[in-house]
């Protein structure tokens, strides 16, 4: 990479990886692991740059926070901080993209392990990626990048494959409605006729005193 286009990949990955470090626990073995290999990144951004090796330790940091437990709703937000970049260079703009994808990728792993409730969980989750997954698909494609394009377009097909399969079995959210307040557990045999599910409800339904739900809320149909 060039001086010039390496200058400003070097800042967008500083500012890239600081997003993702916030995404790291402060303990535990694999955060610290984790932070290490952003830390290192960081350092030495320029020259993996100006070397043209900046691909494996970037791919390793993101790798590592997924294992340390980032989640999808912090890396979705590490994603849309990278797209609001506006490289002027080939190499920012090749960084800037590398971000993007490395996301993308670290999301559907995540996901692909992820125990979902309800079907409507699942359907957030596939509407939230649509959009990031088409305009990461429409950048390679603008760029003949071939091999990428096939990739993302393979990869957004698991994961929306996986999530299908996933809600299929899982019931749905409904509203109900008694007349009065009730304590969770009359609520929860009422409803699933099981007053061991009062918990799930009050989770659910950010219940204040189990003594005293309101009458209205939400609740799975099974």
């Amino acid at each position: 990479m060039k001086r010039l286009d390496a200058n400003e990949a070097a800042l967008i990955v500083d500012r890239m990886l600081t997003n993702l470090l916030g995404t790291v626990p402060s303990q535990g073995r694999a955060g610290s692991e984790a932070r290490t290999a952003i830390s290192d990144a960081r350092a030495n951004a320029y020259k993996l740059c100006i070397d043209d090796a900046l691909g494996p330790p970037l791919d390793e940091c993101f790798e590592l926070a997924r294992q340390a437990g980032a989640k999808p709703q912090q890396l979705e937000y590490v994603r849309q901080q990278i797209e609001g970049e506006a490289p002027v260079t080939a190499g920012g703009a090749l960084v800037m993209d590398a971000g993007i994808r490395l996301c993308l990728a670290a999301q559907c792993r995540i996901i692909a392990s992820m125990t979902f409730v309800s079907r409507q969980d699942v359907t957030a989750i596939k509407q939230q990626l649509q959009q990031p997954f088409q305009a990461a698909e429409e950048i390679a494609a603008d760029d003949m990048d071939q091999m990428t394009f096939q990739m993302l377009v393979a990869l957004h097909g698991a994961v929306t494959q996986h999530l299908a399969a996933t809600a299929r079995p899982l019931p749905r959210v409904v509203n109900f409605r008694f007349y009065e307040p009730l304590p969770s557990l009359v609520m929860a045999y009422k409803l699933y006729a099981d007053a061991s599910r009062s918990d799930e409800l009050r989770a659910e339904n950010k219940v204040v005193h189990p003594a005293f739900c309101q009458p209205s809320g939400q609740a799975l149909s099974a």
